[in-house]
């Protein structure tokens, strides 16, 4: 422990203060003692520069999702008739580890994690697209999605944990929406989903679960009897 403290200052090394712009900000939280499912990590305890990175990169994919979001066809599956229930999510943009946009602001270990606060500054391209997800025709929805069973031998194995958990979120929260709004039940839906704030992670039974809000906007709506 005392050796991941004293190289957290590390993080905010080259950070400037912020432009009159508009900035989002969030919260990761990342495990220094991290144990998945029924496996110990393969780095362990995490060494400080694994902790920043995965805070990093943990909050890039989050402002990703916050910002660009993803389109998304749903096909809500019906087991009576052999239908399988399949989400497929596009990105519509990428926010990268290293993108100059985003900043760590404020550190604190507590509870053998590392709460790391962030900030992104908003391009003008970027302001627009937010201005777009805030109109009237988007409408809101929260949900819980689970990540996998595993031991994340990598970076990006870990980093698909956390994903998964938050596109299972995205399904479920489509599921809803489309359940409390529909008198029929649809054979599929399209549009585009974006997160709303910073998801929260935390163990349940055995395995990642996010805990979500999201914009969503329908698009298309198709009913069984299309088919």
């Amino acid at each position: 422990m005392p050796r991941i403290c004293r190289a957290l200052p590390l993080l905010f090394l080259g950070l400037v203060p912020l432009a009159a712009q508009e900035v989002l900000r969030g919260e990761v939280s990342i495990e220094l003692e991290p144990v998945y499912g029924a496996f110990i990590d393969a780095e362990y305890p995490l060494e400080a520069d694994t902790v920043r990175r995965r805070a990093l990169e943990e909050a890039a994919m989050f402002y990703s999702a916050m910002i660009y979001g993803w389109s998304f066809r749903y096909d809500i599956g019906e087991k009576a008739r052999s239908i399988a229930e399949e989400l497929e999510l596009v990105p519509a943009g990428l926010i990268s580890f290293g993108d100059p946009g985003l900043r760590a602001t404020d550190a604190e270990v507590r509870d053998m994690r590392l709460r790391l606060w962030t900030d992104y500054r908003l391009t003008e391209a970027q302001q627009h697209r937010m201005r777009m997800w805030r109109s009237g025709t988007i409408r809101h929805a929260q949900a819980v999605g689970y990540g996998p069973l595993g031991e994340p031998r990598r970076m990006d194995d870990w980093m698909s944990i956390r994903k998964a958990g938050l596109e299972d979120a995205a399904r479920a929260a489509i599921r809803a929406m489309l359940r409390g709004s529909e008198r029929n039940r649809p054979k599929e839906a399209a549009g585009f989903i974006c997160l709303s704030v910073f998801p929260r992670y935390f163990m349940d039974g055995g395995r990642w679960a996010a805990a979500a809000r999201f914009r969503v906007e329908i698009t298309e709506i198709t009913p069984f009897a299309a088919y």
